[in-house]
């Protein structure tokens, strides 16, 4: 599977998350998957949070958890967003 890939609700992204960053932010692609470093922990909910926020400023969509809440790697889907305009917005 691809980075993003069409899917019924809009663009499915896959990311690989790395919790307690010192530099947050998305750091492209590695092994298949967006690389995200978010400071805040896997706690809670806190860093799967923190990764939705990252990806909802840089897309311009709402983004929403599909699979991995409890994994570093994880799948957003970007909804009613076209692949090529998540893919343009990402810098992919």
């Amino acid at each position: 599977m691809a980075v993003l890939t069409a899917a019924e609700r809009g663009t499915l992204i896959e990311v690989w998350v790395i919790p307690r960053s010192s530099r947050p932010g998305l750091f492209g692609v590695h092994d298949g998957r967006l690389r995200a470093r978010v400071a805040a922990p896997p706690e809670h909910g806190k860093a799967n949070a923190a990764v939705q926020k990252l990806l909802e400023e840089a897309i311009g969509a709402p983004v929403e958890l599909v699979s991995g809440i409890s994994s570093r790697a994880k799948v957003f889907v970007a909804v009613s967003s076209d692949v090529e305009n998540v893919r343009r917005r990402l810098g992919l």
